[in-house]
């Protein structure tokens, strides 16, 4: 972990002459952005996988209802199914899962008191007037909602919420220009109408989580929306499954 806080460290270095006393906010930023830009290969690779699968989706849907009384028969279908096509059901989930360890760094840099034996600075870095290790219930007891500090979560509130409306409504399109088959798995139907809601779960991370990791999570959510809307575009129902991290 002391490689990744020196890492923190050198890029608010750079940034320090345009941000002054919240370049290490700046750096925690611009970090994120380098991890989304090293996995979007990732992520085009993921949208062509889930174009190709909402290509497949009739096929899908007949071989289902063919071995719907043989399971094992039906999985060793499906899957020559994909490899005749050169595709994956999991191919979503890849962008998600490279970036899960840059986000655990992030939290536990910012949740531990010393790195190396010695106190972590990190700690009394700020974004504005908000300690990037403090969490919002820090907030509530240091000059409430509408103090300082709190002024900054109410922004990152805002942009995580305009972010999961956004989200929300592409996905209850896409969802609605082209419905899942009948014929998919037990249970889908009912995930599919809870699945646009996720997005709002963003909030609840947010506010528990110390400020850097949230501006971790808020730049990547904010990243993959506007990634999946371009990467999507030609398709109205594709990326519906995707994760909104």
């Amino acid at each position: 972990m002391s490689v990744f806080a020196t890492l923190v460290e050198r890029l608010a270095d750079l940034l320090q002459p345009f941000f002054a006393t919240s370049a290490t906010a700046a750096a925690i930023i611009a970090f994120t952005a380098l991890v989304r830009l090293a996995i979007h290969p990732l992520s085009r690779a993921a949208a062509r996988g889930q174009k190709a699968g909402a290509r497949l989706a009739p096929q899908v849907a007949a071989v289902r209802e063919k071995h719907a009384k043989n399971p094992e028969r039906m999985r060793k279908a499906l899957m020559e199914l994909y490899a005749r096509e050169k595709t994956s059901p999991f191919s979503g989930c890849l962008p998600s899962l490279f970036q899960l360890p840059a986000f655990f760094l992030m939290y536990h840099l910012f949740s531990s008191s010393g790195i190396g034996g010695e106190p972590n600075e990190l700690l009394a870095h700020t974004l504005f007037a908000a300690p990037l290790g403090g969490r919002w219930t820090d907030v509530l007891g240091d000059g409430g909602v509408f103090g300082g500090a709190g002024q900054v979560y109410l922004v990152l509130f805002a942009i995580v919420t305009a972010v999961a409306v956004f989200t929300y409504r592409m996905t209850r399109s896409r969802l609605a220009a082209n419905p899942l088959p009948a014929a998919g798995p037990p249970g889908m139907a009912a995930m599919t109408k809870f699945l646009p809601l996720l997005s709002f779960g963003t909030l609840i991370t947010v506010a528990v989580v110390p400020l850097a990791a949230a501006l971790y999570i808020v730049t990547s959510t904010a990243w993959s929306a506007a990634e999946r809307f371009f990467l999507y575009r030609d398709m109205p129902a594709a990326g519906a499954l995707a994760n909104p991290l």
